[in-house]
This record gives C-alpha cells, sequence and structure tokens, in this order.
C-alpha cells in the first residue's frame, strides 16, 4: 500500500501529516511513503530529512494519483476533491458534523473518509489516535503567550530598586485540556490566576415521593451507637 502525504493548502497551516520520524514503523509494516516535495517545508522538515527515512519525494499530480490513502491536516479543498478517485481512502481532520457537503461528495467519488476529530476518545484503544487533545493542549499553552505578549507588561511579581512591579491577574476561561494548559503556563509565568468554566451548573431535583407516602428524609447524621460486649 502507498501512503500519499500532500503538502497543506490552507492559508497559515504550517503542520504536515506525517514526520519524519514516523516514518519507521510505516515502513517497517510494509507501507510506501509518498510525500510532496516541500510538504513539509513550513513545520521544518525539509525534502532531505524524509528522504532519510526512506520515504520518497514525488509531485503534487503523482501524490494523489499513485497514492492508495491520502493523509492530510486540513479537509481538502474543492481542487483536491477532484484529484481524489474511487477506491481511496482518505484520513485527516474533515470535521463532518460541521461540513456533511463534503463528506456527500467524497462519497459520491467512491473515498473512504476517516476523520480522526470524530474517533471516540473513550475507547482505551483511541486513546494513541487521540488528535483534538493534543492541539488543545498546545492552543492552551501557546494563548497565554499571546496574552502575555500583547499585554505590555510582566506577569510576574518583580521588585527592582526603581519600584516593585505587580504581578499580572490573569483570569482563564474554560478549565478543559486547553485551559489547564493555560492556567500552568501563566502559574509558571509567575501571574496571579483565576479560573471559571463554562459549563452551566445542573440543578438538582428534589426527590418525588410515592402518593400516600411520607416525604423521604435525608439520612442522619448522628453517630452510630457503639457496640457493647456481650455479658
Amino acid at each position: 500500500m502507498k501512503v500519499g502525504v500532500p503538502r497543506e493548502t490552507l492559508p497559515g497551516e504550517r503542520r504536515v501529516a506525517l514526520v519524519p520520524d514516523a516514518l519507521a514503523k510505516l515502513k517497517a509494516a510494509g507501507l510506501e511513503i509518498l510525500v510532496e516535495h516541500d510538504a513539509g517545508k513550513s513545520a521544518a522538515f525539509p525534502d532531505a530529512a524524509y528522504e532519510e527515512a526512506g520515504a520518497t519525494i514525488v509531485s503534487t499530480d503523482d501524490v494523489y494519483a499513485q497514492a492508495d490513502c491520502v493523509v492530510k491536516i486540513q479537509k481538502p479543498s474543492p481542487a483536491e476533491v477532484a484529484r481524489l478517485r474511487s477506491g481511496q481512502a482518505l484520513i485527516g481532520l474533515l470535521t463532518p458534523l460541521i461540513d456533511p457537503g463534503l463528506m456527500q461528495q467524497l462519497a459520491d467519488r467512491g473515498v473512504t473518509a476517516i476523520s480522526l476529530d470524530a474517533i471516540p476518545r473513550t475507547l482505551s484503544r483511541a486513546q494513541a489516535m487521540d488528535v483534538l487533545s493534543s492541539q488543545a493542549n498546545i492552543a492552551g499553552y501557546k494563548a497565554v503567550l499571546v496574552a502575555a505578549e500583547a499585554f505590555g507588561r510582566y506577569f510576574p511579581l518583580l521588585t527592582t530598586a526603581a519600584g516593585t512591579a505587580k504581578p499580572a491577574n490573569v483570569l482563564i476561561l474554560g478549565i478543559g485540556v486547553a485551559g489547564l494548559q493555560a492556567i500552568g503556563t501563566a502559574r509558571r509565568l509567575g501571574a496571579v490566576v483565576q479560573r471559571m468554566t463554562c459549563v452551566p451548573r445542573r440543578r438538582s431535583r428534589p426527590s418525588r415521593s410515592a402518593p400516600g407516602s411520607s416525604p423521604s428524609q435525608p439520612p442522619s447524621t448522628r453517630p452510630a451507637p457503639a457496640a457493647t460486649r456481650a455479658s
């Protein structure tokens, strides 16, 4: 089987679907890797690194024409969809629930689409294929760095001969994967961190009693009597 790695065409996307370090396992499994010219350039992976790892550098046309499976980061553009053929497999972040029209186009062309953002993370064997948590982790880290750059002052408490600079107060909205990483990063930079969850609280419903029965009483908080020794 031939696996094709095309260059990402979405403006601003610098990632690449496969890095040279990951090719060893794929080659050991008997797969042939085709990498488009300069596919990893924006991610600091030159073509020479892929060739040293055993990949073959090809043109854009050859990637789509020869590959049995195409791996991407972002979903394909209309021009890339037109290059796909029946029987090919496409793996990437396809967001099928957000863009069902794209899924219909791929189905009409006979393409098998595998969206990594739709893999159920609750399965233990799917943990290694989770792409959302890793990217959310990076997003939380980067968000604090961007905020520190835009803040224009210091994050930590600094005491100098000229005076004292108070630490910055940082509010983190959301305490998911990205939020927890943002909290840790802001604290490491010396900021005073406050966090707030965006999930609404659930209201507790009163328990209903059967008709004719007395309402249930809360369990007693009185301690149980100590056991007595038989005489």
